[in-house]
């Protein structure tokens, strides 16, 4: 299990902004769903666009980075070279966001101002994370993962940047060229391998996982971050051999991160199933059920599998395994702020009285139906099918919200 110390912990406060607007953005892309119809729903439809932006830039990043300053500096054990500089990057998260769904839905001339603001935020979440690593002396697979990943996302930030431009009419490019080199950089070189790095940390931790290889997980790094840059050319040189090697060095890197969390599974002390392991085990279903409709879209090129793909890719695997989480990780910073100081002189709670049982099981019931109904809707391009599984998630996603506000104002 990897070892983790609270002592440079930054204070709960500069990170709870984070976890309260990242579920409220999840509810936003939620209420989303009803305003699709599914004779309009291609991968590059405004309104998907617009969606996905809503969706990775306020929920994804701005959990993910809510996370990383809490979890950077319990693992590196340095302290954050500049801590205070997270208070700034939630309110241009969430401005920059706003501004880029807009942009795309009605009025593509603020979409570069949003792309500013959302790259100033990026850029110093990029830059303190940076500099917080360079004081570390020893390199370990989870440091390497972060510093993959942040270099991924920094220049993923930037081709976007440079297309919202273009989508605006200020320059001209090729958007289509960027597009895919934009998608992979950020979703697989950021979100996929930040996430395999930190399962390094998390799931041993709550899972208490003992004696395990990490040779499996240092080779799915690899191969996904190899599968990015494979991308990347191929957006350059205009090559569909690069493109076709990226998809397959993603899915078996994926594959085999997906044989390394088993193996943590099978390792694992606390056999309980739990919201956090129902959450995890519904997320890597629907990541190999991703992966297995993308490999079938590759050969019969039908869009409905690659939307179908994707959108487990998101709301199945990339969701439950971020709120599944945050049911670990919000109890356990209110805990360690508010009530272990007063250990030994009054009773505490334990982190298990913390989680709202019952709403939690809600969330994670409605929320797991909404995500099957709404695949198999796109699969038959049914849009009755697409609503009922929206009316699903709204029930989960409004009982989410309730559980973070509940987890956060525990007394």
């Amino acid at each position: 299990m990897f070892p983790v110390s609270q002592d440079f912990a930054p204070p709960f406060k500069l990170i709870s902004p984070f976890f309260i607007l990242g579920s409220l953005f999840y509810l936003l892309s939620v209420l989303y769903l009803f305003f699709f119809s599914i004779e309009n729903i291609s991968m590059l439809d405004a309104k998907v666009v617009s969606f996905v932006h809503l969706f990775l830039l306020g929920f994804i990043m701005m959990t993910i980075f809510g996370a990383m300053a809490q979890l950077v500096p319990v693992v590196l054990e340095v302290g954050h070279f500049g801590v205070e500089l997270f208070y700034a990057i939630w309110p241009l998260l969430s401005i920059g966001t706003i501004l880029m769904v807009t942009g795309f839905l009605n009025y593509p001339m603020i979409l570069p101002f949003g792309g500013v603001v959302v790259l100033i935020a990026i850029m110093i979440f990029v830059m303190e994370i940076f500099l917080t690593i360079k004081k570390v002396k020893k390199f370990n697979l989870v440091m390497s993962s972060v510093l993959i990943s942040n270099m991924f996302l920094f220049f993923g930030i930037i081709f976007g940047l440079v297309m919202a431009l273009g989508y605006a009419g200020m320059i001209n490019i090729d958007i289509n060229s960027l597009l895919k080199s934009h998608v992979f950089l950020v979703i697989v070189g950021y979100i996929v391998i930040t996430i395999m790095g930190l399962s390094m940390v998390l799931l041993p931790m709550f899972g208490l996982s003992h004696g395990f290889s990490t040779k499996p997980l240092k080779i799915a790094i690899t191969i996904v971050s190899l599968a990015v840059l494979s991308t990347v050319l191929s957006s350059f040189l205009d090559s569909k051999l690069f493109a076709y090697i990226s998809y397959m060095l993603t899915a078996l890197g994926l594959f085999i991160y997906f044989y390394f969390i088993n193996t943590i599974y099978k390792t694992r002390a606390r056999k309980e199933i739990d919201i956090y392991a129902k959450s995890l085990i519904f997320a890597y279903f629907s990541l190999i059920a991703s992966l297995i409709l993308a490999i079938i879209y590759l050969t019969l090129d039908y869009e409905p599998l690659l939307l179908s793909s994707g959108w487990l890719m998101f709301f199945g695997f990339f969701a439950f395994a971020i709120t599944g989480h945050i049911y670990k990780i919000i109890p356990f910073l209110v805990w360690f702020e508010r009530f272990s100081p007063l250990v030994g002189k009054q009773k505490v709670p334990m982190l298990a009285d913390m989680l709202p049982k019952k709403s939690s099981s809600v969330q994670f019931i409605f929320g797991a139906i909404g995500v099957v109904v709404v695949a198999v809707a796109l699969l038959l391009q049914d849009d009755t099918f697409i609503k009922a599984g929206a009316s699903f998630l709204l029930i989960g996603a409004l009982a989410f919200v309730r559980n973070v506000f509940y987890m956060i104002n525990y007394r």
